[in-house]
C-alpha cells in the first residue's frame, strides 16, 4: 500500500510531465486554429488543468489504495 506522501508525490510528478506537454501542445493547437491566446493566458489555462490533474490523481489513487487492501 501506498502512502498517502507517496501519493501525492506521484501524482505531482506525473503531472508536471504533463503540464510541460499540455502547454507545448496548446501553442501548436492555438496557432494551427488561429485562437488567438497570450503566453500568460496559456500559462493561466495550463495551471487551472495542472492543479486539476493533481487533485484527480491523487483521489484516484488513494482510491485504488483504499480497494486493494
Amino acid at each position: 500500500m501506498q502512502s498517502k506522501k507517496l501519493s501525492i508525490i506521484e501524482a505531482v510528478s506525473g503531472t508536471v510531465i504533463g503540464l510541460l506537454t499540455s502547454f507545448c501542445i496548446q501553442l501548436v493547437i492555438y496557432t494551427a486554429l488561429d485562437i488567438k491566446v497570450r503566453i500568460d493566458q496559456n500559462v493561466i489555462i495550463t495551471f487551472v488543468f495542472f492543479f486539476a490533474s493533481i487533485i484527480r490523481g491523487y483521489f484516484v489513487r488513494r482510491l485504488f489504495n483504499k480497494f486493494h487492501k
